[in-house]
């Protein structure tokens, strides 16, 4: 016969304890300490900054976010001591989205820069916008102003010179432009940072650097290879005013242009 064995033979089963919580004076201990611990940090802002609460409406809301700490710290006390770090990582993570967004509140005037910066650093040549008719220019690693502007609606590739008294026209721009480049009467002289060179005269039908616009604008190409065009004087002066602040070129203009 099959050996049926005895009560001897079974390993005693002791039932599973339940999930211990903490004893109940020491929930009450550290609820007591975070309500103590909430009122001494109300104590402490209430004497720094006075000035703060003035009204019963200022006392009501302190009073309410008080309550309500305490009552998040009575929650607190009840968890199972198995559960407590579970809760303890989503409160972490909830204060810290508390955290980034207060922080948005507090700098949403910088936070608002960050895509003008973005484009001045990833888009080289490209005219920002910063306010009301007013365009920023960055200076580049070489130390150059240069943007990108149209002239007669095709892109061309400028550098900001005050030391030129006209705007002048590279050789190769003037080439894409259409122009007759070999066959121009280069009988004007032009004031460069480089010097003096010759040019011919040559009047744009449109010159667009942003939002400033000009029509039938004059300026020159020059008869030299130069590496870029260069936007001068006869440009800036026409703005309401330019500035050189740290490394960037600020124009503002008038309305109309």
């Amino acid at each position: 016969m099959p050996n049926q064995g005895g009560p001897w033979d079974r390993v005693a089963q002791k039932p599973s304890a339940p999930p211990s919580r903490p004893p109940a004076r020491g929930r009450l201990l550290v609820w007591l300490l975070v309500v103590a611990g909430v009122g001494g940090i109300v104590l402490v802002l209430t004497r720094a900054f006075p000035e703060a609460m003035r009204t019963g409406d200022d006392w009501a809301q302190v009073g309410y976010g008080a309550a309500l700490l305490a009552l998040v710290a009575s929650g607190l006390t009840r968890l199972r001591r198995e559960a407590l770090p579970q809760h303890l990582r989503h409160a972490a993570l909830w204060l810290g989205i508390f955290a980034v967004c207060a922080l948005a509140v507090a700098y949403r005037e910088e936070l608002a820069s960050v895509p003008r910066r973005l484009q001045m650093a990833f888009s080289p040549g490209a005219p920002v916008a910063t306010g009301d008719q007013e365009l920023v220019i960055p200076q580049n690693d070489q130390g150059s102003f240069v943007v990108v502007g149209l002239v007669n609606g095709q892109r061309v590739r400028f550098i900001v010179d005050t030391g030129a008294t006209e705007t002048v026209l590279a050789p190769a721009d003037a080439r894409r432009l259409g122009l007759p480049v070999e066959q121009l009467r280069y009988d004007s002289l032009s004031e460069t940072a480089n010097g003096t060179g010759r040019g011919a005269s040559y009047t744009a039908d449109r010159l667009e650097v942003g939002a400033i616009a000009f029509d039938d604008f004059k300026m020159s190409i020059n008869q030299a290879d130069m590496s870029a065009s260069l936007l001068g004087m006869s440009f800036l002066s026409r703005l309401e005013s330019f500035e050189f602040r740290g490394r960037q070129l600020i124009l503002k203009w008038r309305d109309p242009v």
